[in-house]
């Protein structure tokens, strides 16, 4: 992992392939290598480059101390594009990913070739926004829940009733996320880097073209979130992805990959 010096701080990134830059930006409370089972080994087989990142608060990107915003993610963003030199470039971003790729588009359109958006959205509705304020108090308290109850909630908000009825696929999952307890701490910051206001307006000036990808059964930012991201966006168009939660990108790879894939080429 190579490290690149931006917005005063330092972020780890990787690059995989050659070709048209592709970079791809994760969500909240997950490392950059959440890409690099599915979505980066297919990239580098089309002729892409791709470019993958943590985001700050994960490991071994700086994790400074506090409460981070949408907007500083965003010039965190920003400032590694250019500083490696690979803009405009195409964005694949997943959730809070996909809320910086929107912001981008919106601050700084010479830098974003298309977009990609999954499980995204342009506002918070009331559900969402009780959703959003629970976990930022449970962030601020001192108390942190048992790893098995954490994973056992994380497998029921992020994954496809799908997913959770099979129950090999479910067991190997509810594993993952019990490991993935013990380093959730440190990214506790990115819990306030949300979208404050309705952004719909402001999606209105992107000039890229954009494709907005929602997972049917996602309960953190569902498709009719996601409906509103593409209607308001001039030049995007909007895939739905069938037996998929908010981790649809992981749950439905093949069918996510040929909806970035074909954007990608048509785009490109």
């Amino acid at each position: 992992m190579a490290f690149a010096f931006t917005n005063g701080i330092r972020l780890g990134y990787e690059r995989r392939g050659s070709g048209e830059p592709v970079l791809l930006i994760m969500g909240s409370g997950a490392g950059g290598r959440a890409w690099t089972l599915y979505q980066t080994p297919a990239l580098v087989r089309a002729g892409f480059q791709a470019v993958t990142f943590d985001n700050r608060g994960i490991p071994p990107s700086d994790a400074p101390p506090g409460r981070y915003s949408l907007a500083e993610m965003v010039a965190d963003t920003r400032g590694l594009i250019e500083a490696l030199g690979v803009g405009p470039c195409h964005i694949i971003g997943q959730s809070m990913g996909a809320l910086i790729a929107q912001e981008l588009a919106i601050s700084a359109p010479h830098l974003v070739r298309s977009a990609v958006l999954m499980a995204t959205k342009a506002r918070t509705d009331t559900t969402r926004t009780w959703y959003g304020k629970a976990y930022r108090n449970l962030a601020d308290s001192d108390h942190k829940l048992p790893a098995d109850f954490a994973a056992m909630m994380t497998a029921f908000l992020m994954l496809s009733p799908a997913t959770l009825d099979d129950e090999e696929s479910a067991g190997l999952w509810l594993e993952s996320f019990e490991q993935a307890e013990s380093t959730r701490r440190a990214s506790v910051g990115q819990e306030w880097a949300d979208i404050e206001q309705d952004r719909r307006p402001a999606l209105r000036a992107i000039t890229a073209p954009c494709r907005v990808i929602a997972f049917a059964d996602d309960l953190v930012t569902p498709p009719k979130l996601c409906a509103e991201v593409a209607e308001a966006i001039p030049d995007c168009d909007l895939v739905r992805i069938e037996k998929a939660g908010h981790f649809g990108y992981l749950e439905r790879p093949d069918e996510v990959n040929a909806a970035i894939l074909e954007f990608l080429r048509r785009t490109g």
